[in-house]
């Protein structure tokens, strides 16, 4: 079952990368099919969605215009985010001071983030990531992010 759900996965990220699928793919649905609540957890028509598929679902996903969608060759289906769509648990820092790579709640990893973009608000620090998306540093996340780049910003790697 998981070297399906991996050939699965490989396919549909190979679809995602098609930039002109978010364009020609019909809508399926105006009301969201899927939600994603601020703690990155997903649901699909109310019932909470095991981390695995949405795992396999987050590689489709894409933000167009501040909404949701997971978009494939024939249909694109809307998605209601509450806060980002992804929560970051874990960044390690690749060979360029300013750039992370970083993995989700859902285990999915994402690589040679640019920090210089990030947004920064009262409370929480988000990342940008392919496809739209933005990652929300989870709390631990966080702390060990200003712990690591106050450190530096000191001279005291």
């Amino acid at each position: 079952m998981e070297k399906m759900t991996d050939s699965i996965h490989h396919t549909l990220k190979k679809f995602a990368a098609n930039s002109a699928l978010t364009t020609t793919a019909p809508l399926c649905s105006d009301a969201p099919l899927f939600e994603i609540n601020a703690l990155g957890d997903w649901t699909y028509l109310g019932s909470s969605l095991p981390a695995k598929f949405a795992k396999l679902f987050a590689s489709i996903l894409h933000c167009i215009d501040e909404e949701y969608f997971l978009i494939t060759p024939v249909e694109k289906v809307r998605v209601w985010v509450e806060d980002a769509p992804l929560l970051i648990v874990d960044f390690e820092r690749v060979q360029s001071q300013m750039r992370l790579n970083v993995k989700t709640s859902i285990e999915t990893e994402h690589h040679n983030i640019d920090i210089k973009q990030m947004k920064l608000t009262d409370d929480s620090v988000y990342l940008p990531l392919e496809r739209g998306l933005w990652g929300k540093l989870g709390r631990a996340c966080y702390y060990n992010f200003v712990n690591e780049f106050n450190l530096s910003a000191l001279g005291e790697e």
